[in-house]
């Protein structure tokens, strides 16, 4: 048997006939009700007159683009750029210190990161907007910008923070023993060993955080940041075209976030086909007095 075959018979029963017919119905029915309902939605834009050809005529001119969509998909790149860079080195300090021995340090990192998990991004972005403009930290140009950078950060480094301690909590804890048996301290043993094997556990499941960063930047229009959505709906208020215009928005961000999963999965690739065993000449390193 392939072992395709027995991982199937590991998982559930191979269905017989009756299963097997009953799987093609269901399979049919739901085909057929996604197409009916693509159908109803199709009609009802049409009725509207939401698709017809002069909704799409003004996406062929560069004052659209230009004056409306460009300025707002750069101002999402840009706070997603930022938030990310700054939520990963959160998130690593972060993780990495709730794994602390010291006790202190530990419960800290746990209260700080379970304090902005708790804490509903919308409401975080707003209250940096506010204590940004009150204590006047930045320019009023920037302040949008530098709420929605910060709640991002804050949000999803206490989220990646997570994912680094469960990424090295994954691994077998021989791995720990062995450095801590060969001389290593708690702080080289993460660096050295566990740290640089997790990274690439973890890197799907910080890439899905990151692309959750990059759609949560629509959340700046509450604060008048310039981003994709927002220029979208004015867009669509300026031609009277809101669907065409969410339906670009939206095809643009899954291109950007195909686009970075895709970058994710290639780094991932490279990581694995190109890791060597660093661990040992690093161990050697330490323990071998230098001569």
């Amino acid at each position: 048997m392939s072992g395709s075959g027995a991982t199937m018979r590991t998982l559930y029963d191979v269905p017989g006939p009756r299963g097997k017919a009953l799987n093609i119905a269901v399979s049919v029915l739901c085909v057929l009700g996604l197409m009916g309902t693509g159908w109803w939605v199709w009609s009802a834009l049409a009725e509207k007159g939401q698709l017809a050809a002069e909704k799409w005529e003004p996406f062929l001119t560069p004052e659209m683009w230009l004056t409306y969509l460009l300025p707002g998909i750069a101002g999402t790149l840009q706070a997603a750029a930022f938030s990310i860079v700054l939520a990963i080195i959160l998130g690593i300090l972060l993780g990495v210190g709730r794994l602390s021995e010291n006790r202190l340090v530990r419960n800290c990192c746990g209260a700080v990161v379970e304090f902005f998990r708790a804490i509903p991004l919308l409401v975080l972005m707003l209250f940096c907007f506010q204590l940004f403009a009150d204590s006047e930290l930045f320019p009023s140009t920037e302040l949008a910008v530098a709420a929605v950078v910060t709640g991002l950060a804050l949000s999803n480094g206490a989220v990646i923070a997570e994912i680094v301690r469960a990424g090295i909590k994954a691994i077998p804890k021989g791995q720990g023993e062995a450095a801590i048996a060969l001389g290593l301290g708690h702080g080289q043993t993460l660096r050295m060993v566990l740290l640089p094997q997790a990274i690439t556990a973890m890197l799907p499941a910080i890439v899905a955080q990151l692309v959750v960063a990059l759609k949560d930047t629509a959340l700046g229009y509450q604060i008048t940041y310039v981003e994709a959505v927002r220029q979208g709906i004015q867009a669509g208020s300026a031609y009277s075209n809101y669907i065409p215009s969410l339906m670009v928005i939206a095809l643009v961000m899954i291109a950007i976030n195909l686009g970075l999963s895709r970058l994710a999965t290639f780094l991932e690739n490279r990581l694995r086909s190109g890791r060597k065993p660093v661990a040992k000449p690093a161990l050697e390193k330490v323990l071998v007095p230098q001569t």
